[in-house]
């Protein structure tokens, strides 16, 4: 069984405030990205043990913290599954804002339902998914969605941006979830994202924002020349990503996004939405 984790965007981030749990309220929408990572699940050989593996970029904490791993654990724990070969090919890059980490644990949770014919429905999985992690159950359905609580409750939201030319930028920068939120201070959004989104992609700049993005600006200056370099490229729409590091940008209709020069350290998607 051989799937291909795909990263996603955000479409806007507003904190809006604390919760009892310690985590944030937030506001944001969520749409798949095709820049994909791989993952494969492959009986272990007799007498093996389950063992995860790697191969790409490389990925901190040990195989058995891995949420691939976890997601076969949980559902281990509920049906009798075999011993698993588990191999994972990174290429979305940790700590962008993307959602790698998450699409992976919830590709693992797809994947397995396949190959046991466990025949989980989608709400199911979606249940196991946000055991692993608040986005993870976003990429049971993988459809655009209006993501709000801990960004784990979605709404269904009416927005095609099917073969939308993008370019997303990785500056070759981790920044981590607590760092990002540490800088974020909650509070009511500006505009309406669901409103300001329903309206032509050219009134998004005045109008869609990510809040981690005022917040990080200041300590990582780089993350706002790449939004101005993309705006100078012709971009329509540009912003920061999740809680960065990628700062994408949606373009018109092209033959193919523009060519841009940046350094060796960054990392470049460039495809359709």
């Amino acid at each position: 069984m051989l799937v291909f984790p795909n990263a996603k965007l955000n479409l806007g981030l507003y904190v809006t405030g604390l919760r009892p749990d310690g985590f944030r309220n937030l506001e944001s929408v969520f749409v798949p990205l095709p820049w994909c990572d791989a993952f494969e699940v492959l009986p272990a050989p007799a007498g093996a043990e389950t063992s995860l593996s790697f191969s790409g970029l490389p990925i901190p904490g040990e195989p058995e913290t891995n949420l691939c791993r976890r997601a076969y654990e949980l559902l281990a724990a509920d049906f009798r599954l075999p011993p698993v070969q588990l191999h994972l090919h990174k290429d979305v890059p940790i700590g962008a804002g993307l959602g790698g980490g998450s699409a992976d644990a919830a590709f693992a949770l797809k994947a397995i339902n396949s190959q046991f014919a466990l025949e989980l429905p989608p709400e199911k999985l979606e249940s196991y998914a946000r055991r692993l992690g608040s986005d993870c159950a976003f990429f049971i359905r993988n459809e655009p969605v209006f993501a709000h609580s801990r960004g784990d409750i979605f709404d269904d939201f009416a927005l095609d941006l099917r073969g939308t030319p993008t370019m997303v930028v990785y500056p070759g920068l981790h920044i981590s979830t607590a760092e990002a939120y540490a800088r974020v201070v909650p509070r009511t959004p500006h505009h309406d994202l669901r409103q300001s989104l329903a309206q032509p992609m050219q009134t998004w700049r005045e109008t869609v924002s990510n809040d981690f993005e005022e917040a990080l600006t200041p300590m990582y200056p780089v993350l706002a020349e790449v939004k101005e370099q993309l705006y100078a490229a012709g971009a329509t729409y540009a912003s920061l990503s999740g809680s960065g590091s990628a700062v994408y940008g949606l373009f018109p209709e092209l033959p193919q996004v523009p060519e841009l020069h940046w350094p060796p350290e960054f990392t470049v998607w460039r495809g359709q939405l």
